[in-house]
């Protein structure tokens, strides 16, 4: 381990709680009152032995200004794959409800991501991640809240936990797994069936592909039409023409080359329906409002299809106008999830946990949807996978360690979906019982209800905000309640003689 970060992690356990809240790092924005530190978290929470034994700096970041000191719940945020500020400076919803409920807030990173690497640079080498699992991270989680609840003097504090997209799938895993940690969570935008690998592998692109029916009846024809035509010069050798309308740096020069640019041309359409909000954003990649209505019109006001294709793509690939060419190499890496990885040693992470226990299997077909026809089976996945990681995907685990469809024995969990999310097909749409709670964003994107409030907003996502904040408040109090006569009951069998 590098000793200077062992010796930062030290040092930030000795500093005392936060007396006010204090500014993040110059070079981040500023969200209210977030400091960054570091925590000491065990490298292996299952094994006694040599793993058992060591530490790593697990980042998180926490915010005490609206927080009523020792009687405000806390509300923990449970980091997915990549920068927890990522998902801090995304995730505005979490700091008005902590103002109007005087929380403490807290944002977790996921280990093996940002700067929280148990093995440092060498972290996503091989046989150095075998301790990334959706297991390690929860006990991460259920760990690190219990010491802060000490350290900050809230050890009756009821803890809500809160996730978005992998990580809503954490939130409501950590309330199934570790209900004596936290009282409740809102899981937006998880897909836990899909990950369990429950349902339909056409799903997911046929319903990117309705987003862009929606926006607009000639999109999906044109789109189509432009893949056909490059399938259709790809057969008969014209690469050139290819290289020179999609504008692509490198020349398209053989058939691998061509799948390679669907695949980046598909991850294009994928992020655009999945960060369609209606205003401008910068999640991941900068986008405009409304980017599927921005993409489609770009493809319909060009002539020829294939260059409208590259225009679109460029709405994801080109936000600044800047870029002359597209590496279609370099800006999009396939790996073992079809809906991307991103690039980068958070994209070798993910890689990893879509080999291991998270099942992603879909597929486009140009039948259900209007992408070229790409397999991605299980059998495919299984020699990506044993050739890329030395690892064989247990396609079933996750339905047996988290249940798969059969969460009714769970409670205290909020569902919310959207419905231009591609996700929401693989999350939970209906509601399990009075307190597994499904609801639905009408015009919504992926976890638009964890971002803050926007003029241009949905009237839908407004309501379902306020009755999420209406269900948690509910929960504190029960928690706090609960608390109480718990404390009465010791109290009365301790004064019995």
């Amino acid at each position: 381990m590098d000793s200077v970060l062992l010796l930062s992690a030290l040092l930030l356990l000795l500093l005392p709680p936060l007396p006010s809240a204090r500014a993040a790092p110059a070079a981040r924005v500023v969200w209210p009152g977030l400091e960054e530190r570091l925590f000491p978290q065990v490298r292996d929470h299952f094994s006694f032995e040599t793993c058992g034994n060591e530490t790593f700096p697990q980042r998180y970041l926490v915010s005490a200004k609206f927080w009523k000191k020792g009687f405000g719940p806390i509300f923990f945020y449970t980091g997915n794959e990549g920068d927890i500020w990522t998902f801090a400076q995304n995730s505005d919803f979490i700091f008005e409800l902590a103002e109007e409920q005087q929380a403490l807030v807290i944002f977790a990173e996921h280990r093996y991501y940002g700067k929280s690497l148990p093995f440092g640079i060498e972290s996503t080498q091989l046989k150095k991640t075998a301790l990334l699992t959706v297991e390690q991270a929860l006990a991460d989680y259920a760990v690190l809240i219990t010491e802060l609840k000490q350290q900050f003097g809230a050890a009756d504090c009821p803890v809500i936990a809160f996730g978005g997209s992998y990580g809503g799938m954490l939130s409501a895993y950590l309330r199934m797994k570790y209900p004596n940690v936290v009282a409740g969570a809102l899981a937006a935008s998880a897909p836990l069936l899909s990950v369990a690998g429950l349902g339909d592998p056409t799903q997911f692109f046929r319903d990117v592909t309705a987003d862009f029916q929606k926006s607009s009846l000639g999109c999906v024809t044109a789109v189509r039409k432009a893949f056909q035509q490059i399938k259709d010069l790809c057969l008969s050798g014209a690469y050139d023409e290819i290289s020179s309308k999609m504008a692509t740096c490198n020349k398209i020069s053989n058939k691998e080359d061509v799948y390679q640019l669907f695949g980046f041309a598909r991850n294009a359409f994928t992020m655009m329906a999945m960060m369609d909000y209606p205003y401008k954003t910068d999640f991941m990649g900068d986008l405009p409002a409304n980017p599927v209505k921005v993409g489609c019109e770009q493809i319909i006001a060009h002539k020829d299809p294939i260059e409208g294709l590259s225009a679109l793509v460029g709405v994801f690939y080109n936000s600044s106008g800047l870029a002359q060419c597209y590496n279609i190499y370099q800006l999009y890496q396939s790996c073992a999830d079809p809906t991307g990885c991103g690039i980068g040693s958070d994209a070798e992470a993910w890689d990893y946990q879509v080999c291991t226990e998270i099942n992603l299997t879909f597929n486009s077909n140009n039948v259900t949807d209007m992408f070229p026809e790409m397999p991605f089976t299980e059998a495919m996945r299984e020699h990506y996978c044993w050739n890329k990681w030395r690892v064989r995907p247990r396609a079933h685990w996750l339905r047996t360690n988290f249940w798969g469809e059969d969460l009714k024995s769970a409670s205290n969990i909020i569902f919310s979906n959207g419905d231009l999310d591609p996700w929401a097909g693989g999350g939970i749409n209906s509601s399990l019982s009075p307190s597994l709670i499904a609801l639905t964003i009408k015009g919504g994107a992926h976890h638009l209800d964890l971002r803050g409030h926007n003029p241009a907003d949905p009237p839908s996502v407004t309501e379902v905000r306020k009755l999420e904040a209406k269900i948690i408040s509910s929960w504190v109090k029960s928690a706090g309640m609960k608390q109480v006569q718990e404390q009465r009951a010791g109290a009365a069998e301790g004064s019995q003689p």
